[in-house]
């Protein structure tokens, strides 16, 4: 024996209750570990925790329908410590790494088993490792190995394949039959071989191809004899090394009593003149007493059943199995199905078999394709037309291709808007934001939140209730007196520091615009006849900036005829218009806020005479 196998109970090395520590992230073996568990009714997973060094954290798997945080560790002693049932060891390490990661897991005491995956760990590495198991009383799967699994209960990363293969295999309960095999892949086929003559695997181990394997034919094939659900046993050996000289003599001796079905294959080799390396580092073609004849002869004098070819395996199988259960040593079970593993949404969308309504909906713009499309249009031709912002707003905001003065009105409100010096309400805090340090995103947001009703942001309100006094017709003197018996100010009328005599420039720019571009301006001539009626009372009370764009606004969209009354009504009530300031003062907030940033002034505090202290 390679190690030995020292431990109480050793010959069963996974039980329905087994769990894993993983080294590596390895996202795919996992899952299909954890389907594994699903698929046999295991009630915990087998997957404790997740190595991986340098990282600390959770992953996120699938147990069933359920998903599930497997832990992540920097390195082996903590998760471990953390994870002190977890009695195998999964190394995925690549050939340079696996020895010392083998080594470590080597020295923590609830380590009991080792499988060490990589092709290619040199030879010295691997003895050093066979040498310290068999002090520790520890068991070493591979190198250059898939794993095993034990039916129904634990399953080692990739072993069996596919979730079909699983259930084609009958590995989601345990068989009678006890399986080891040099190859990963061929203990794949001998799974489906198994299956297919007898009533399936009850565990099946995968020794590894390389010349010095952790643990040989013999280890598990006594762990095997010693198993009371095990009736009979396969072996698929391979020309090279004496690993099955020594299966013989085990047989010979009586170690081995339970029915053995072995074949060795390389038979093939005799056909060379020279010696050949058939793929394993272990399966070269040489002497005569390791060549398969000679390997599978003295199996057969020993007493295993040895077939005439590999074609062959699957009947003697099967004729074992018969005769076993014919004596009732083998009792039939009835069988039970295997539970529906769910399906990966992604798997199950590629597949068409499944429908789901999209979390969100764009109609404006789509990115799929080579170039970006607004409303339908590559932005590539929409810059080769000379498109400006007013464009890409009038398609991205309202949906519509609207008519160069639409969209260069827009332009010129986000100008008009772009800023009204440092005290206003959204520049004014944005600037507190900068000199307290924060970064500029924040800055920005900080000044953005303040603009609402009565700091800028009317603009939808006045829009609103210009269009209603309007449209019912209700005359300016009317209106004003209804909006005065109510106690209500009206919105977009009003200055702080503007009058009649000391008028707003920016909205006699916009009203010259509207005057000489739009075809109609019904909007504007009513709110001006309010404005008559309000200063005539007090001489600030005129239309102001957020008055004169949103009865503009209403004007564009009559006058351009691209909008439905409904489309109006729709682009009025739900707050759109006031997406227009914000936009605009973002532009003058951000400069304000590069400002504070050029001039370094990181400081804030309010100068005493700016508060007023109140006694209580």
């Amino acid at each position: 024996m390679s190690a030995g196998f020292a431990m109480k109970n050793d010959w069963r090395l996974f039980d329905e209750n087994t769990q894993a520590v993983v080294y590596g992230m390895q996202p795919n073996p996992i899952q299909r570990m954890l389907d594994f568990d699903f698929v046999s009714g295991r009630k915990k997973p087998s997957v404790a925790c997740i190595v991986n060094p340098g990282s600390h954290g959770i992953l996120a798997h699938f147990f069933g329908k359920d998903q599930i945080l497997v832990p992540v560790y920097p390195d082996i002693a903590s998760a471990c410590k953390k994870h002190a049932d977890a009695s195998v060891f999964i190394n995925f390490a690549s050939y340079r790494s696996a020895h010392k990661a083998s080594m470590h897991a080597m020295e923590q005491d609830s380590i009991r088993v080792i499988v060490v995956i990589a092709e290619g760990v040199p030879e010295n590495q691997t003895r050093e490792l066979i040498a310290l198991a068999k002090r520790k009383g520890r068991v070493i799967i591979g190198p250059s190995t898939v794993g095993g699994l034990a039916a129904g209960r634990f399953r080692i990363g990739n072993t069996g394949g596919t979730i079909e293969n699983i259930a084609e295999s009958k590995l989601f309960r345990p068989g009678s039959v006890g399986l080891v095999s040099k190859s990963g892949g061929m203990l794949n086929e001998l799974f489906n071989i198994v299956a297919r003559n007898a009533d399936g695997v009850n565990e099946g181990i995968s020794i590894g191809g390389d010349t010095f394997p952790g643990s040989d034919f013999l280890d598990h094939l006594l762990r095997f004899e010693e198993n009371p659900e095990i009736k009979m046993l396969v072996m698929l050996g391979e020309l090279g090394a004496g690993d099955e000289i020594e299966v013989a003599k085990a047989a010979k001796d009586g170690r081995i009593k339970k029915p053995l079905v072995a074949w060795v294959s390389g038979t093939v080799a005799k056909l060379f003149q020279s010696e050949v390396q058939f793929g394993h580092a272990g399966a070269k073609s040489g002497e005569e007493t390791t060549s398969a004849q000679a390997k599978n002869r003295a199996l057969k004098e020993a007493g295993a059943i040895v077939p005439q070819s590999f074609d062959s395996l699957g009947d003697e199988i099967g004729a074992v199995y018969k005769r076993l259960v014919s004596k009732g040593v083998i009792k039939l079970k009835k069988e039970s199905p295997i539970p529906r593993l769910p399906m990966d949404y992604k798997a199950a969308a590629a597949t068409g078999v499944v429908r789901r309504e999209a979390q969100f909906i764009s109609t404006i713009s789509d990115d799929r394709g080579e170039d970006v499309e607004y409303l339908g249009k590559p932005l590539g031709e929409l810059l080769k037309e000379g498109a400006g912002i007013g464009d890409v707003i009038g398609r991205l905001w309202f949906k519509k291709e609207l008519p160069k003065s639409a969209s260069q009105f827009i332009e010129l409100v986000l100008i008009a808007v772009a800023d009204h010096g440092p005290a206003v309400s959204g520049a004014h805090n944005a600037i507190v934001a900068a000199r307290a340090g924060k970064d500029i995103i924040s800055s920005l947001a900080s000044g953005l939140l303040t603009i609402g009703p009565r700091f800028g942001g009317a603009i939808d309100d006045a829009a609103r209730v210009f269009r209603r006094a309007k449209d019912s017709g209700m005359g300016p003197q009317e209106f004003v007196e209804h909006m005065k018996e109510q106690g209500k100010y009206i919105p977009g009328i009003g200055h702080r520091v503007k009058s009649l005599k000391n008028p707003d420039r920016r909205v006699e720019l916009l009203k010259e615009y509207a005057r000489k571009h739009f075809r109609e301006t019904e909007y504007l001539d009513y709110a001006l006849e309010v404005e008559k009626l309000t200063a005539a009372k007090k001489a600030n009370l005129i239309l102001n900036v957020d008055g004169i764009i949103g009865v503009l606004f209403l004007d564009l969209m009559k006058s351009c005829k691209e909008f439905t009354e409904e489309e109006i009504e729709e682009i009025v009530s739900i707050g759109c218009l006031n997406g227009l300031f914000a936009l605009g003062r973002s532009i003058g907030i951000m400069g304000h806020i590069i400002d504070q940033y050029r001039l370094k002034t990181h400081l804030y505090r309010v100068p005493e005479d700016d508060i007023l202290y109140v006694k209580s």
